[in-house]
Order: C-alpha cells, then sequence, then structure tokens
C-alpha cells in the first residue's frame, strides 16, 4: 500500500501531532530531526530496503551543492517530501526529497566567501504555518522561512542571533560559535556552542535554550559554575570568572515524555594544563541531565576527570533501554573519546554496568594536580584499544615494524590517561578517536547498540609556554603553531575535517587576510584576538618562511598566555609508517554491536579499507572514520565513515558487509532513510577533507531499489 505523500496532508498530521504536543516524528517515513528521532536513535522502521535485496540498491539521484567547503558533515532532515541540507560553505539547501530538485537556497554570508562546518539543522512549526529552520553559520544562529528560505524578520534582528547573546559574563571579544543543531522542545531551540580549547582566554560552554518565535533567552545552564551553584566547589574559587570551554559542541538528546534534554560536554580549557583549574571540573566531560523546561540540572555523570588529553563527550548519548530480570529499564548510553559506553539509569544516572575509579599516572608537569583515578566501565564496553605498548606495534610488514621500533626509542609508550608531560609519549585511542560526533544508534528491536569507533596511535608532548633562550621571529612563530593552530591543522596535514592544511597558505591568503582571521575567527577556528603584535608578527614569519635572521630576547617577549600557562601541547601527531598507514597494529577502525541485556560484544568488524593494501591481497583493515551509523527494521546498518570513501551497508545481526557504493569522496556524515510514494531512499553527504587528505566533495548521494 502506497504512503499518500500530498504535502497538505502530511503537514495536516503534523498540525495535529503538534497540537497535541506529541512527539513531532509522527511518521517513520520521514526523518524529521538530527539523528533521526528526539532519543538520538538513529533508527528507522523502513524496512523495503533489506537484507535480501540491498544489493540492487542504485544511485536514484545525486546533487552537487557547486561551492568548495573543507567538508560536508551534515546529516539532512526530511519533511513533507522535503529535504533540508547544509552545503561545503555552509548554504542551506531544501530539495525535493524524491528528485534532488532545487527548491531554494540560503546564503548566510550574501556572497561573501566563508565556511566552517555544520552537522544539520533543527525544524520548528507551530502546527498552522510557521514553519523555521534554525541554521548555524559563523557568528550567527538564522530562523528560515521552511517554504521559501528567507529570513523571519520577527526573530532576533532581522531573522538572526549572535551566538554571544545570552551568556551570564561577557564573551564579545572571544570565538562562540556552534556547529551541531539544538534541539526543540515545545517553543525553545536549547543550543550549545563552539568555543576554543587552547591556552588563549576562551568563552565558557554555558547551555542556553532561547525561543523559537523571538530568540530571546529563557534559560541559562553554567557548565562552570558560579558561586552559590552544585559543582562551584569542584573548580578553583575564581575559575568561573577565567576558565573557558566545558561546552555542548556535539548536541542534545530529549526524553519526549519526561521532559529531560541530554548532552555530553566537553573539556576545560587549556585541554592539556589545568593547573589554573585544580579540581575535577564539573561538568566538563560529562553526561548531563537537565529539565528541559527550565534549564535545572537533574543529574550528571563525569566520564573524565579534570581532562588534559581533550577526551571530550563527543556526541550525546542515545536514548535506550535494556531488560534486567524481566523488567525493561530505560537508559542512556555515552560513547566516549576513549572508546567507552557508559551504560546509565535514564531518570538517576546511576550506572547500570559497574563503573570503577582506576589509579593512574601522576602528571609531573609544572603547576599541575592531575586526578588519581579516571572512570572506566566494564571490558565488554570498551571498544577502542586501551594505551600503547611495544605489543601493539604494526606487523603489517617488516619495514613499517623496524620503523615503529626506532621511533620508539625517542617516542614512549604509555597507558591511555597518562597525563602529557616534556616527554613525547605514544597513546591510544587518540583525541578524535574511539567514538566521534556521528554517535551510537540503538536498534529498540534487539536492545543493541550499535557503533563506530577509530583505532589510530598519535604522540604528544608538552613545551614551555614561553622560550627559555633567545630566538629567531621564525622560530617563536614555529612554536606558537606547535602549541596553538597544530590541533587542528597539523604539522603536515590537518587534523581537523574542518581545518585545512597551513602549510601553503601564503599561496591562498595574503598576510593581511591572515591577520583578519586571527582578529576574528572563521567557522571552527577561534579568534586569537588576544594575541600580542608579537605574537602575530610571529605567526605570520612562520606561516611565510619569514624572520629567520630577527633575533628576539626571551625577556623582551610579552605572549599573551605564557604568565596564565606555563606549558603548551606540541600537537597531536599522527603516528605513521613510511607508506602512510598507522603504526598500531590493526584493526584501525571498527564497527561495533553492544547486546544491552546481555552486557556484551555481539560483534566487531572492521570499518573499512585502504585500497592500497586491499590491491596487495589485504583483508579489509579498519581506518580512521568520521561520521555515524542508521540501523533499520529491514535488517541493515548503513554508515559511510571511513577512508576508503565507500557507502557501506552491513547486516545488523552479524556484522557481515552486504553491499558498498565507492563515492567520489569520502561520506564523513552520517546517513538519513526516508519513504515517498511508497518508495525508500538513503541518502548521504560526500564532502570528504580531513584526514583522508585533500580531496573535497560538494555531493549528496540518494540510493533507491529499481522501480
Amino acid at each position: 500500500m502506497k504512503v499518500a505523500s500530498s504535502f497538505a496532508v502530511i503537514l495536516s498530521l503534523l498540525s495535529i501531532a503538534c497540537a497535541f504536543g506529541a512527539d513531532p516524528r509522527t511518521s517513520h517515513r520521514e526523518w524529521q530531526i538530527y539523528h533521526g528521532d528526539y532519543g538520538g536513535s538513529h533508527y528507522s522502521e523502513l524496512d523495503q530496503i533489506n537484507r535480501s535485496n540491498v544489493k540492487q540498491l542504485e544511485l536514484a539521484w545525486t546533487w552537487h551543492a557547486g561551492d568548495k567547503g573543507n567538508t560536508i558533515e551534515c546529516n539532512p532532515i526530511i519533511i513533507a517530501g522535503v529535504m533540508y541540507l547544509t552545503t561545503p560553505s555552509l548554504h542551506v539547501a531544501a530539495l525535493k526529497a524524491d528528485t534532488g530538485e532545487l527548491l531554494w537556497r540560503f546564503d548566510p554570508w550574501e556572497g561573501r566567501r566563508a565556511g566552517g562546518v555544520n552537522r544539520g539543522l533543527a525544524y520548528w512549526t507551530d502546527g498552522k504555518d510557521d514553519r523555521r529552520i534554525f541554521h548555524s553559520a559563523g557568528d550567527f544562529l538564522y530562523a528560515l522561512d521552511a517554504k521559501t528560505g528567507k529570513r523571519v524578520p520577527s526573530f532576533g534582528k532581522e531573522g538572526r542571533i549572535s551566538h554571544r547573546d545570552g551568556f551570564d559574563t561577557d564573551v564579545f571579544f572571544l570565538s562562540v560559535g556552534n556547529n551541531t543543531p539544538g534541539i526543540v522542545w515545545k517553543d525553545l531551540l536549547i543550543l550549545g556552542s563552539t568555543t576554543g580549547e587552547g591556552p588563549q582566554p576562551c568563552a565558557p560552554g554555558h547551555i542556553r535554550a532561547f525561543d523559537v518565535r523571538t530568540g530571546q533567552r529563557k534559560w541559562i545552564f553554567h557548565t562552570i559554575p558560579h558561586p552559590g551553584e552544585f559543582g562551584y566547589e569542584t573548580w578553583m574559587p575564581d575559575s568561573w570568572k577565567k576558565v573557558g570551554s566545558a561546552n555542548v559542541w556535539s548536541g542534545f538528546t530529549l526524553d519526549y515524555e519526561r521532559g529531560i534534554v541530554f548532552c555530553g560536554t566537553g573539556s576545560p580549557a587549556y585541554d592539556s594544563w589545568g593547573g589554573n583549574r585544580i579540581g575535577n571540573g564539573l561538568f566538563g566531560n560529562c553526561t548531563l541531565a537537565l529539565d528541559a523546561n527550565t534549564g535545572k540540572r537533574l543529574w550528571h555523570f563525569q566520564a573524565v576527570h579534570h581532562d588534559l588529553w581533550d577526551y571530550d563527550l563527543p556526541t550525546p548519548p542515545v536514548l535506550a533501554r535494556l531488560k534486567r530480570e524481566g523488567k525493561t529499564i530505560d537508559c542512556v548510553v555515552q560513547p566516549t573519546k576513549m572508546g567507552h559506553l557508559f551504560v546509565l539509569d535514564r531518570v538517576t544516572g546511576v550506572p547500570l554496568f559497574q563503573v570503577d575509579e582506576v589509579p593512574v599516572r601522576k602528571s609531573n608537569a609544572p603547576g599541575e594536580v592531575s586526578s588519581p583515578t579516571q572512570p572506566v566501565p566494564p571490558r565488554e564496553f570498551r571498544l577502542a584499544k586501551q594505551g600503547f605498548t611495544e605489543d601493539d606495534v604494526t606487523d603489517l610488514n617488516p619495514k613499517a615494524r623496524e620503523h615503529a621500533l626506532d621511533q620508539l626509542k625517542k617516542i614512549f609508550p604509555a597507558p591511555m590517561f597518562s597525563p602529557p608531560g616534556f616527554q613525547a609519549e605514544a597513546v591510544m585511542p587518540q583525541f578524535n578517536g574511539g567514538c566521534e560526533w556521528g554517535g551510537a544508534a540503538f536498534d529498540p528491536g534487539n536492545n543493541t547498540v550499535i557503533v563506530n569507533v577509530s583505532n589510530e596511535v598519535e604522540w604528544s608532548s608538552l613545551a614551555p609556554a614561553k622560550p627559555t633562550e633567545n630566538t629567531t621571529l621564525n622560530e617563536l612563530g614555529r612554536h606558537l603553531y606547535r602549541g596553538v593552530c597544530s590541533f587542528c591543522h597539523g604539522l603536515s596535514s590537518p587534523v581537523n575535517p574542518a581545518s585545512p592544511s597551513l602549510i601553503d597558505v601564503k599561496n591562498r591568503l595574503t598576510k593581511d587576510q591572515i591577520l583578519e582571521l586571527m582578529k576574528t575567527g572563521r567557522g571552527q577556528m577561534p579568534s586569537f584576538a588576544t594575541f600580542s603584535e608579537l605574537e602575530k608578527r610571529a605567526v605570520i614569519a612562520f606561516l611565510f618562511d619569514e624572520g629567520r635572521d630577527e633575533q628576539i630576547k626571551t625577556k623582551d617577549m610579552t605572549l599573551s598566555f605564557a604568565d596564565e600557562t606555563p606549558v603548551v601541547m606540541t600537537g597531536h601527531h599522527d603516528w605513521r609508517d613510511p607508506e602512510g598507514f598507522p603504526l598500531n597494529k590493526r584493526p584501525w577502525g571498527t564497527l561495533n554491536a553492544v547486546d544491552l541485556n546481555e552486557g556484551k560484544v555481539k560483534w566487531q568488524v572492521p570499518l573499512g579499507t585502504y585500497p592500497k593494501l586491499e590491491a596487495r591481497g589485504e583483508p579489509p583493515t579498519g581506518t580512521f572514520n568520521i561520521g555515524g551509523p542508521i540501523v533499520t527494521k529491514g535488517g541493515l546498518v548503513f554508515i559511510g565513515a571511513a577512508m576508503d570513501e565507500r557507502f557501506h551497508a552491513y547486516d545488523k545481526e552479524t556484522g557481515q558487509l552486504l553491499w558498498e557504493y565507492q563515492m567520489s569522496a569520502g561520506g564523513y556524515a552520517t546517513p538519513a532513510t526516508y519513504e515517498i510514494d511508497g518508495r525508500q531512499y538513503v541518502v548521504i553527504a560526500a564532502g570528504g577533507g580531513g584526514k583522508p587528505g585533500t580531496k573535497t566533495g560538494d555531493a549528496y548521494y540518494c540510493f533507491s531499489l529499481p522501480k
């Protein structure tokens, strides 16, 4: 039986649902919310595409955005036959979801060149004629008319508000943006933020709720508590004035019936040294449960104490359930960058599987007081390799192994949660793996969580924030770049998919343009307006390979962060063999299914492969992966994510690879699935960029079965 796809009929159903206050995901035939539904389940009841016919999938349409950027990480939403998505340069587009025909397009930059990263959009309707799309780009949150793509003039000022609005502290000169959509609760848009995390001053990551009609702030939750608030004693007395971040950059999930909003928070800044924020630092690195109406804290669970590794909680917890002793228990499952899964009671936050406080090594960095223990879940819930030893050195081939063992003479292996120090150390997981912002999927048919993780070794070390001897302007710039910029841009290739390499930046930008970027920031890049003139000159000199003969005396240096932060991280460095493959044993990335009823891994398979190794006859090695899975009633898990730039379909019961499609660029985004006129579609963004290399894309690939 075909589904009625009339725009008027579906809009009417939406109106009825909203009038009665029901979950707005009124039909599993649509994908109305980022990651599928309020619970972030990544799940669809659709089963037209299933195990028996998935090999017949073919392209239904491909849409090219036609603009340039660093990547596309968007999980599109599909409502009333219309797909809403973002492009590489963060335009918003509305397409006919069955054909890919463009209906409208919104350019937040008004023709200027700009970019960043965006993972999706939020939708709200009053159940009548007012239907809005909320979009973040640069400094602003925009409210767009869903029918026309025009700004809604009654929202904020001419259809937008600043991401700096609604803080209880002055953030005017600090970088604040947002790259993941907020979540709509009744007439509120609950919003997180992207902020700096380096040694320079950073904005706090407070959570705010705004009126969807006017843009007025309705409530705020201080992720760095103010005096008198719960958690204040876990910081130093003036931390709330000086310390930034502990932000929600990965979005939210929501228990609609209970009115509870959930999120995972990032690390406090500076995220490699915490001598100015001694204590466990609530609510950094926490799963938070808040009253969606008021922002009041209901419970919290801290996954990392006093973070020194940039082990942000990279995704909100997925709403799930499990059966125990004949009873069904509502829970949330929090994936982490350590590859841990924490399973928590949804109402109380109490762990449903034992969590142990494990002793860890003490920091020897100046002024640092690291946490003596860290929370660790049971072995079955540790999906990524924990730490690095000589036994973990690659066995890919003798040459690669010999190279790694030679490197270990100067880069020491270290267990996980080893505090960074002046000695270079190799560790797993690295700061952007195991789990990442793609998040986990939950299959309600068998209470199984499906999540992808990365297993790549990295090395890092600390260096004095201020050079201890006289130096040149170029060397000072190199020192600053390693300590501040290499976190995202890397030393030889970008660490963050949204951050371009700066190796040849002098061929792309002028000195004045770089100075302007330092002042204003762009996309995920924070403002460095607090840099001293010497720091700005030094960074420019390094990027343009100048200043090698200009001597700088240590006593004359005025550095913006050296007085407050005595050390800086030299960067998170990928550690690879002469061919460019990771220096640890395979698999380098996996897709995992975890049975919550039994508390054990059902299956784990390599996710992705390197075509170069595949051509040599090597079995799938797994790769670094970024972007999440979806799971369907048809028995399938769809995921891109891997560096082979393929779109994959796996059997959700066994992990067997059933189908894959070679795209023109990496699918570093979460797919979506929906149905129109009785036909099921699956769509994914192929934006490429980032770790897999410099190749970028601008396409959305949409698949269906033959008519």
